[in-house]
């Protein structure tokens, strides 16, 4: 018999003026029950049933509603004082209210604490990392901190290199600047996409250096974009399809792009190896795509999660950015061709391990093994 735990609405306790990510923290807290659909952050005249009671003195990850939403009776605390409490019983709620308003440590109520300063963490497979959703007090002094620990809580703890280790600081500089201006996220995605097909002509043109440069501008604010969403939570189904949209779009266009470019720039490539490259990445990408696809459909998580290989792997599996990086050595030397046919070769070796890699899942699975994320 399955047990159905009810929704709680996500009440603020308190009041606080100080502003994160240009906004108050009231109404983060409304963007957040919105996004999650906890019926509001507005206090009840006569509460009944279940709440999660928020403190407004501290800014926390939204993971944390996410999961207490689904645990009742149970209470986040730092430094002992509440954070927030999912509860039911009506004397309880009002003795975790006055802790919240006191700053103190709450009775002992029979809920259930989780400590925001543990290092026990929530696995966040949409993010494909495992983390530890930050709590902190709200003052002006720990507003850079809290913004900082709001924009590492949205960065994939699994992507490629250059998300990962070349840009962080970037893109977190322009994002807290969107914010400030009052950017919205589709707004960034326009800018974008602009920048993608400016590049795109630039590739054609044989202008690779300036299309490298518009290419680059264009790869930051893909990380922007989403990075701007999910620390403002604003996210929308029409961004989300559209910054998805182009990412999944985009990359053959580069690379048909960048080869008839080499013609113009003076590297041109004979018809056959032409035609050879580009079956081979458009085949490689797609089919790249279809066993991510497949594995998230079969297993119900990403590949590049399974094991500790397959995370190390994604840092330079030929999607996008790995493929720039090879295509910007190539062209240090002078040799666009050498690049794009090196990226081809790189496709269709990543292709082959990622086959491996499903086949091996089947395998397990086969054997009565269970395909678990190493993450876990």
């Amino acid at each position: 018999m399955t047990t159905t735990i009810e929704r709680p609405r996500l009440v603020p306790v308190g009041d606080n003026a100080t502003r994160i990510w240009g906004m108050t923290n009231a109404e983060r807290l409304r963007r957040i029950a919105r996004a999650q659909k906890l019926d509001g952050a507005e206090r009840p005249a006569e509460p009944a049933g279940a709440v999660l009671l928020a403190n407004l003195d501290y800014a926390f990850d939204p993971n944390w509603t996410t999961h207490l939403a689904r645990l009742p009776d149970t209470m986040v605390t730092r430094g002992d004082v509440p954070v927030l409490a999912h509860v039911i019983d009506p004397a309880t709620r009002r003795a975790v209210e006055d802790a919240m308003l006191a700053g103190t440590a709450s009775p002992a109520t029979g809920l259930r604490v989780i400590a925001a300063e543990d290092e026990a963490g929530i696995l966040n497979e949409a993010l494909r990392k495992r983390e530890r959703p930050f709590a902190e007090r709200l003052v002006p002094e720990n507003i850079q901190s809290i913004e900082r620990a709001s924009y590492q809580g949205a960065y994939k703890g699994v992507t490629d290199l250059l998300t990962k280790y070349l840009w962080p600081e970037w893109a977190f500089a322009l994002t807290r600047l969107a914010a400030r201006i009052g950017v919205t996220p589709n707004g960034v995605t326009a800018l974008g996409t602009l920048g993608c097909v400016l590049a795109t002509v630039a590739f054609w043109y044989g202008w690779f250096w300036t299309g490298l440069a518009v290419g680059l501008a264009f790869m930051v604010l893909d990380t922007v974009d989403g990075k701007l969403a999910r620390c403002t939570i604003t996210s929308s189904a029409i961004g989300n399809i559209w910054d998805h949209g182009i990412d999944l779009v985009h990359p053959p266009f580069w690379w048909w792009a960048w080869a008839v470019g080499c013609a113009p720039y003076g590297r041109p490539l004979d018809d056959g190896t032409f035609w050879i490259v580009m079956a081979t990445m458009i085949a490689g990408y797609v089919a790249q795509r279809v066993i991510e696809g497949a594995f998230m459909r079969l297993y119900g998580m990403h590949i590049h999660v399974w094991e500790r290989f397959d995370s190390r792997f994604r840092l330079v599996t030929a999607r996008r950015n790995p493929n720039m990086v090879i295509l910007f050595a190539s062209l240090l030397i002078g040799r666009p061709d050498w690049g794009i046919v090196a990226v081809a070769g790189w496709t269709l070796l990543s292709l082959i391990v990622h086959f491996v890699r499903l086949l091996q899942a089947f395998a397990v699975r086969a054997r009565g093994g269970a395909i678990l994320s190493w993450l876990v």
